[in-house]
């Protein structure tokens, strides 16, 4: 059996992460391909407690424990979620995977992009995305766009998360990951993604050439 394609869709906050998964899943669906969408941290039971612990509390939490927390949450999630889908043919859409971890904890934390990558490719097996697209709006755009109480990562600061920012842009020119211009509307932010993750499918996958074909009836332009 074919395994199935492991796509990551990466960003600081309030990039659109959560909807542009939904289309790409939606895209892919249409091409009669089996899609899992899938987030971090937090798809499993166990990852849901992590979560809490990480995200949703007001205790401070420790760099490195921290970095633990999300490596053990994404050690469950591959191997309850991840492995089993694309090991049966499915194609994962994954809101975060390590690429989180290397800019959050390795770069902003300053624990060493390195050492956070050694820790999660233990935690991981090894595996490896096929596509890291990372949706990239300006700083004062995220904040513009975020709602609800945020949470502690959110609450990190400026200078944290223009950090960030600049570690996803450092480690998608060395790593080949994707940066789109996540600020126009959702739908050309869409048509971009699926630029990029159409270039990891063959043609048959994408369902051939031709103006039958379902990218040329979605407007996709490659």
């Amino acid at each position: 059996m074919t395994r199935g394609s492991f796509l990551v869709l990466e960003g600081g906050e309030s990039v659109g992460k959560s909807t542009q998964v939904a289309r790409l899943a939606a895209r892919l669906r249409a091409l009669g391909r089996e899609v899992v969408e899938t987030f971090e941290p937090g798809a499993t039971a166990l990852g849901a407690r992590l979560r809490a612990v990480l995200l949703d509390g007001s205790d401070p939490v420790d760099p490195v424990a921290e970095a633990l927390l999300l490596a053990a949450d994404r050690a469950q999630h591959v191997s309850e979620v991840v492995r089993p889908a694309l090991e049966r043919g499915a194609d994962v859409v994954s809101d975060r995977y390590l690429p989180s971890s290397l800019a959050y904890q390795g770069r902003a934390r300053g624990l060493g992009v390195e050492e956070i990558e050694r820790v999660n490719r233990w935690a991981t097996g090894g595996l490896e995305p096929d596509l890291v697209v990372v949706l990239d709006v300006p700083e004062e755009v995220s904040r513009a766009r975020q709602t609800g109480e945020p949470d502690r990562l959110e609450r990190a600061g400026t200078e944290f998360h223009a950090t960030v920012r600049a570690a996803y842009h450092e480690l998608a020119e060395a790593r080949g990951w994707v940066v789109v211009d996540a600020t126009a509307d959702p739908d050309a932010v869409g048509d971009a993604v699926w630029e990029a993750v159409s270039r990891c499918l063959s043609p048959t996958a994408r369902g051939g050439p031709g103006p039958s074909g379902p990218d040329d009836a979605r407007g996709v332009h490659r």
